[in-house]
């Protein structure tokens, strides 16, 4: 067994406000879950979870989401003076989809033949054989969720271990503090220069990241975000390697480690200054002669 899909029905997406949790993956990446399973099947942490939407007609159904089984099964009891108990796995999701954005049942049934769709209408939890799992990346990657960022992957799109993760807080996820912030502060990195639309031009506009300046461990339960005071634009370089460390790197030590690597911030040069860089020497090449 290398995945399990689990069945998720209209009753389970009201008790969720599965809106709002779309959003809370959306923003912060995660979101865990207790599952309830109707039998102890021999499962361990790290196995790939699909969430498949059983629906009465297929506009209502189909693949719309992905995690991981974050624990072994356990039991709950059912009441005190109780024999009866309940089993439950942790799951924690990391890409969920719009209602209405599922993957439709037309191409789940052409990738399985077999009939994926039964599977939902069966226990809460069926497992998957190992060969299963690269046609779900396969879908999800097609079909499945965009990233408002294009250098981040979307969970379910590669194996596990195929990429690093480099965990963002929610205040980074957030398009309007984003917006905000790089309207204030210009789209250049903050630590070493780099621009993203002087190097690229139009294909750059919208690439630069923002950093929260300071740690959300650090913040109280009552934080207002102000997006011009608490974030920074850097580049997706200088923001890996900020967030390479816990806590965080400041735009600082990011300075100093570039200026001790013998790097120092640079700027795009244009035609017309290389020219008069030109000319400037020719100038002064004709004087001494």
């Amino acid at each position: 067994m290398a995945a399990v899909i689990l069945s998720f029905d209209t009753d389970r997406l009201r008790r969720w406000d599965y809106g709002a949790v779309v959003g809370q993956v959306a923003q912060s990446g995660r979101f865990l879950d207790r599952w309830p399973i109707s039998f102890c099947p021999d499962i361990l942490p790290g196995i790939e979870a699909w969430l498949l939407l059983h629906g009465s007609t297929d506009a209502g159904s189909g693949l719309i989401g992905h995690g991981w089984v974050a624990s072994e099964p356990y039991q709950a009891g059912a009441g005190e003076g109780s024999d009866a108990t309940d089993w439950f796995i942790a799951v924690a999701f990391d890409s969920l989809l719009p209602l209405g954005d599922q993957v439709r049942p037309g191409p789940l049934r052409e990738a399985f033949p077999g009939g994926i769709r039964e599977m939902a209408e069966g226990p809460s939890l069926v497992t998957l054989p190992p060969s299963s799992v690269p046609v779900l990346q396969r879908l999800w990657r097609e079909y499945g969720p965009t990233t408002t960022d294009p250098t981040e992957l979307a969970g379910g799109t590669l194996p596990q271990g195929a990429v690093r993760h480099i965990q963002v807080n929610r205040f980074e996820r957030d398009p309007e503090a984003r917006r905000a912030c790089l309207a204030f502060h210009g789209t250049s990195c903050a630590a070493c220069g780099f621009s993203f639309e002087s190097a690229y031009g139009e294909a750059g506009s919208g690439v630069t990241a923002v950093h929260h300046l300071v740690p959300p461990a650090m913040l109280g339960s009552g934080y207002q975000l102000d997006p011009i005071a608490d974030l920074i634009p850097l580049c997706h370089n200088c923001h890996a390697v900020a967030h390479g460390a816990n806590p965080a790197r400041t735009v600082s030590e990011l300075r100093s480690i570039i200026s001790a690597a013998g790097h120092v911030r640079g700027e795009v040069v244009s035609d017309l200054a290389l020219q008069a860089q030109e000319d400037a020497r020719r100038i002064l090449g004709g004087g001494q002669a």
